[in-house]
C-alpha cells in the first residue's frame, strides 16, 4: 500500500509545476520513504503460521497426577490425551537436583505446565528421563540412593510429621490432650464452653477418685 502511495506521489511530481505544490508532494515523498524503510521485513506465511501455533492457546497448571517408584526410580504419571500425537520436542522437561518442570506445548490449542519443588531426596539430572505414551507423560527421576521414599515432597513429609505428632503419640492420654487443645482453638465460643465444662468434670471425678472410701 505504502509503495502504492510513493509511485502515485512521485507520478504527481512530474506533473506539478508550482513550487508549492511540489515541496509538498516532496516533503510527502521523503515520508513514505522513510516508512518503507523503517517497515519490519515479512515472514515466510510458513514460518509466521508455526510461531503462531506454537504460541497460541493458554497455559494451564497441572495438578492431577499419579505416582508409584521402584528401587531405582520415581515415576509420575501424568494424563493428557492425544499426548503421544505431538512432535517430541513440544514434550520439555527440565530437571534439578531437587525438582522438576513440565511443560507440554500446543496440545489441543493449550500449553500445558506442572512444577515439582523440594523433592523429598535429591535425584541424578543426567539419570532421568521422560516417555510419552498413549494419553500420558511418563516423568523418570532417577533416585540418586536405592531406598524407599515415604512422599514426593519434602513439604509433604513435614505436614505428616505435623499431623503424626498432634494426634498419634506414645501417650493416649497426651493424644487427647492435643486434639482438645486444637479444637479449643479453632472452635467456637459454644465449643469452648462445652470443652471447658467436660475438662472440669474430668478434674472432679479424678479428685473423688484419688481419696480412698472407709465401708
Amino acid at each position: 500500500q505504502l509503495l502504492k502511495d510513493l509511485e502515485e506521489v512521485k507520478e504527481l511530481l512530474t506533473k506539478a509545476t508550482r513550487k508549492r505544490v511540489r515541496d509538498v508532494l516532496m516533503t510527502e515523498k521523503h515520508k513514505l520513504e522513510l516508512e518503507i524503510k523503517n517497515q519490519p521485513s515479512p515472514k515466510p506465511k510458513d514460518v509466521a503460521e508455526e510461531e503462531k501455533s506454537s504460541l497460541g492457546g493458554y497455559t494451564v497448571k497441572i495438578n492431577n497426577y499419579g505416582w508409584d517408584q521402584s528401587d531405582k526410580f520415581i515415576k509420575i504419571y501424568i494424563s493428557l490425551n492425544g499426548v503421544q500425537k505431538l512432535p517430541a520436542e513440544n514434550v520439555q522437561v527440565n530437571f534439578t537436583e531437587r525438582s522438576f518442570d513440565l511443560l507440554v506445548k500446543n496440545l489441543n490449542g493449550k500449553n500445558y505446565t506442572m512444577t515439582f519443588n523440594n523433592l523429598l531426596k535429591p535425584i541424578s539430572v543426567e539419570g532421568s528421563s521422560r516417555k510419552i505414551k498413549t494419553d500420558t507423560v511418563l516423568v523418570m527421576c532417577k533416585k540418586k540412593r536405592e531406598e524407599k521414599w515415604e512422599c514426593l515432597t519434602q513439604v509433604e513429609k513435614e505436614s505428616k510429621e505435623k499431623e503424626k505428632a498432634a494426634y498419634d503419640t506414645s501417650d493416649p492420654s497426651e493424644g487427647l490432650m492435643n486434639l482438645l487443645k486444637k479444637m479449643y482453638a479453632e472452635g467456637d465460643d459454644e465449643m469452648k464452653r462445652t470443652i471447658n465444662k467436660a475438662w472440669v468434670e474430668s478434674r472432679e471425678k479424678q479428685s473423688k477418685g484419688d481419696i480412698p472410701m472407709d465401708i
